[in-house]
């Protein structure tokens, strides 16, 4: 299993509820694929470095699990076609 962390950024259009929702959502996808989601870091409502959807503030959360490589294309896939979510980056972590 690989570490991995990904990075969502949420629309600060929604409400804290919709907002959370979405986060359990892309949680619920990692755990679906086989994944193990390890830490969720809400860093909260930050501003953008350039207006994205006529945005210039929004949510992020980062969040930390272990998966087999194949899991980060599958968890993009889906992830990409969320309406709250305005950007992501999956990155695999140092094992060092």
């Amino acid at each position: 299993m690989n570490k991995y962390e990904l990075a969502v950024v949420i629309s600060s259009k929604l409400e804290d509820e919709e907002r959370a929702a979405a986060l359990t959502k892309v949680q619920d996808f990692i755990t679906r694929f086989g994944g193990t989601v390890n830490d969720v870091e809400d860093q909260g409502k930050k501003k953008l470095a350039y207006e994205i959807n006529k945005m210039d503030e929004a949510y992020y959360s980062f969040i930390h699990f272990e998966a087999e490589s194949d899991v980060p294309a599958k968890l993009e896939k889906e992830v990409s076609i969320m309406e709250p979510v305005i950007r992501y980056l999956c990155v695999k972590m140092d094992e060092a």
